[in-house]
């Protein structure tokens, strides 16, 4: 499921609502620094060899028609959401585009969040960091707070350490999102279920480390490269947000998508 637009949508997120979806990222391609087993996108090595980026100037001038349009039409969404076929912050210019959006938002859409869709690799580039604390939803991840789990399902294509992303988070002071997909299954003949006790109970303690504002629990909802991967039911992750909640001292919000 790969997106040929630099704009799609507007959709209903699971999370977000409804969601303009913005792609700075190859249209005919896949472009990331993960390659998840269960991304919708495909295998980064099953993808055409595109790489042609939209620049600052296509980017910013599809979101303005887009918002104009959907203003005339009083279907303006409720977040403009950088995400696509990849890592959005990846883009060599995406702090001056997230600024351009930034702009665009409150010039058309007021009411709507911008959210960036991040697998936090690169929070530790200052410019990258600072450009995500202007956003209104910075959203995080981590699927698991054990090494070799995340290895296995994110399959990070270089130096890359749950550690290391921890301690770059606790920069933000909470205000991120942290986002995790739990599922069970199996890849490469090896057994993985990032919702054992063992592993809650370790994610548990970056969720309390890193206390964010928001944590979205969510599990499988397309067609995955990798077979033999399952979701967890909802009351699976209702379960897992009840033991969220009894460490949730800070208020945060709690979400779960099926």
């Amino acid at each position: 499921m790969l997106f040929s637009d630099i704009i799609f949508g507007p959709l209903h997120s699971r999370r977000l609502g409804v969601s303009l979806g913005v792609n700075l990222l190859p249209m005919y391609g896949k472009w990331c620094n993960f390659d998840c087993i269960y991304c919708e996108c495909g295998w980064n090595a099953g993808q055409r060899g595109d790489r042609q980026l939209p620049t600052r100037e296509q980017v910013g001038e599809a979101l303005r028609q887009t918002l104009q349009r959907l203003q005339q039409e009083a279907q303006l969404p409720d977040a403009i959401t950088f995400s696509g076929n990849g890592e959005p912050t990846l883009h060599p210019q995406f702090s001056e585009i997230i600024d351009d959006a930034i702009a665009l938002r409150n010039a058309y859409a007021p009411q709507a969040q911008v959210c960036v869709l991040s697998n936090a690799t690169l929070i530790g580039r200052d410019a990258v960091f600072r450009t995500l604390k202007k956003v209104d939803r910075p959203i995080l991840k981590i699927d698991s707070a054990i090494e070799a789990t995340a290895q296995l399902i994110n399959q990070p294509q270089g130096a890359y350490t749950v550690a290391g992303v921890v301690e770059q988070m606790q920069r933000f002071d909470g205000q991120f999102s942290l986002q995790t997909l739990f599922l069970r299954g199996a890849y490469r003949g090896v057994a993985l279920d990032n919702s054992t006790p063992d592993e809650v109970a370790r994610w548990l303690q970056i969720v309390v480390q890193t206390r964010p504002r928001e944590i979205m629990l969510y599990t499988l909802d397309r067609r995955t490269p990798a077979e033999r991967l399952q979701k967890l039911s909802q009351e699976e992750l209702l379960a897992i947000a009840a033991q969220v909640q009894a460490h949730n001292t800070w208020g945060a919000a709690v979400q779960t998508a099926g």
